[in-house]
């Protein structure tokens, strides 16, 4: 069964969002890491890179398949998980949490309102 946390907000493209004071850290879902298979390389957007929603800004590669990684919203890149460059593996291990991928400062709010809820994202899965 695949885990979708209430809590978050999720994209189309099987992006998880985490909202809080005017920032958005987001990641894939426990339903992508699976579809993908055995995560072996992450290329991480550059910090300070100014970002648009639905940008591609990074790549994804498994044992499987190359995926692109899209910007959920746009704004500007604070942060990145370093770690995954040296274990991809952990976006397989624990997608919603030391799996996450990058933290946006916010531009336009009005982008989260795009986003789906938990059992939003559950119906486009079925």
């Amino acid at each position: 069964m695949t885990e979708i946390p209430e809590e978050l907000k999720y994209t189309e493209e099987h992006e998880w969002v985490e909202i809080s004071d005017g920032k958005l850290k987001y990641g894939i879902t426990d339903h992508a890491q699976d579809e993908l298979g055995d995560i072996v390389y992450v290329e991480l957007p550059a910090e300070g890179e100014e970002v648009g929603k639905g940008d591609i800004a990074g790549v994804i590669e498994s044992v499987k398949a190359v995926s692109d990684l899209y910007v959920p919203a746009t704004g500007k890149i604070l942060e990145v998980n370093d770690e995954l460059e040296a274990q991809p593996e952990k976006i397989n291990e624990d997608p919603y949490g030391e799996g996450w991928i990058a933290i946006i400062e916010l531009e336009d709010e009005s982008e989260i309102s795009d986003l789906m809820s938990a059992t939003e994202y559950e119906n486009i899965l079925d």
